[in-house]
């Protein structure tokens, strides 16, 4: 996975969601692998359950998935950030992601989907003086 980003790069994906975490209560997290053989939304659930991403308070985590082989990404949230956002919330932080993705930005494209995320997340899940990190903020990895 080094070989796909350097350990500089996951660092600033680090820092990046724990900058966002500290303009919202909702939780950011990344998943690299190198292939997804189907829908990569339909991954990113999978993977955002095997992570046990639902597991926070008020359902309100973000996954942010790549498998960079297969050139596929998708960006979602838990049940509790659908029920209060508009329709096609994701879709401009997906947008934006892709546009990085094409130029070969792909740290970049991470960090400003987590930046994008906790910016528009805070209106609906405003950071909160008793918030607990409920998810680890290091990036996960498959394969």
């Amino acid at each position: 996975m080094s070989a796909f980003l350097s350990k500089e790069d996951q660092n600033r994906i680090v820092k990046a969601i724990e900058e966002a975490e500290l303009n919202t209560s909702g939780e950011v997290r990344v998943h690299l692998e190198s292939k997804c053989k189907g829908d990569a939304v339909q991954r990113a659930v999978f993977v955002f359950n095997f992570l046990k991403m639902y597991k926070t308070r008020e359902r309100n985590g973000v996954l942010i998935y790549l498998a960079y082989k297969s050139r596929k990404f998708a960006i979602i949230g838990d049940t509790g950030i659908n029920e209060k956002v508009p329709e096609g919330f994701w879709n401009r932080i997906r947008e934006h992601m892709g546009e990085a993705f094409s130029k070969g930005a792909f740290a970049d494209g991470i960090c400003n989907a987590i930046r994008e995320s906790g910016e528009s997340l805070k209106a609906y899940f405003p950071y909160r003086s008793d918030d607990v990190n409920e998810q680890p903020n290091e990036i996960s990895f498959g394969d």
